[in-house]
């Protein structure tokens, strides 16, 4: 607050504090709280509301704990995501370490552009093309057969070709802040260990992880919100029959009419995807303030 009022003075500091508490009081407190209050509260006819059983209650939730096939649902989006988190680590780390490190002219730049530029169109589009890549009789299939690894099409749709998807969605939110971490890195601290006889495995382990700690917490905390969140994906991709913990709340908001229920679930994924979270930065040993930065 002090440094804000010394770079921008009292009313230009004001303003922006009127603008940052109207932007947490409208989008974040205030959806929040009413998902809260319905949540806690049962499905009843507009003309029974403020009546004798409109009251506070944990029917909604006691609906879900009673409910073993949202529970096997929930379990499986939450396992599913954060397997999601893992593959798009695995792919973005390398990736992320050559951009920062050894990319040289324009060749980071290129990689760059390719990377950005596919995001310039809507996720639903993006999704789309995955759709029709793992069709029954997209390319994915017509090669395959073409080069005649298999005779006849392969249905492809399931959880391999969800979780390829979400990989691909949100592979940005993983690289970028791990590039920004090992981009702080100095060259001369890779060098010195190499120059010290410690293989390439012991110079990321000791060396560049460490140094880039808090941007993997903040690159995996981002990709498993999203992951556990996502609603496109699932929907185009997944198996017939095989659905992910949002679409069973998109379905009690939109389909079932039941929008107390659909609250109360989008708040026990919320709280437990928060409790992923926390869990995951004191398993990286990062403060909440490290990933804010």
């Amino acid at each position: 607050m002090a440094d804000l009022l010394r770079r921008f003075g009292p009313g230009l500091s004001a303003v922006f504090m009127v603008l940052v508490a109207g932007w947490l009081i409208g989008m974040v407190l205030a959806p929040n709280l009413t998902m809260i209050d319905f949540s806690l509260r049962p499905n009843l006819p507009p003309a029974a509301a403020g009546g004798p059983d409109d009251h506070y209650g944990f029917g909604n939730f006691l609906f879900f704990l009673n409910e073993p096939i949202h529970r096997q649902i929930f379990l499986k989006t939450i396992w599913a995501s954060g397997l999601v988190t893992f593959v798009t680590l695995v792919v973005c780390y390398p990736l992320a370490f050559w951009l920062a490190q050894a990319a040289r002219g324009n060749s980071a730049t290129a990689v760059m552009l390719m990377l950005v530029i596919p995001f310039w169109i809507n996720e639903v589009l993006r999704t789309l093309a995955w759709f029709i890549l793992f069709a029954y009789r997209g390319p994915l299939n017509e090669l395959l057969m073409t080069i005649g690894l298999v005779d006849a099409p392969v249905r492809w749709f399931g959880n391999g070709t969800v979780i390829a998807g979400m990989v691909y969605a949100y592979i940005l939110f993983m690289l970028f802040p791990i590039y920004n971490g090992i981009e702080s890195l100095a060259r001369d601290q890779i060098d010195a260990a190499r120059d010290l006889g410690a293989s390439v495995w012991r110079i990321h382990w000791r060396v560049v992880i460490p140094h880039a700690r808090a941007s993997i917490a903040t690159g995996c905390v981002f990709t498993f919100m999203l992951a556990a969140g996502s609603y496109v994906a699932p929907a185009l991709l997944a198996a017939p029959g095989s659905r992910w913990f949002t679409e069973i709340i998109y379905n009690w908001f939109f389909e079932g009419g039941d929008w107390n229920r659909g609250a109360a679930y989008a708040l026990i994924l919320l709280v437990l995807c928060l409790v992923v979270v926390f869990a995951a930065l004191k398993a990286f040993r990062v403060s909440l303030a490290e990933v804010t930065k």
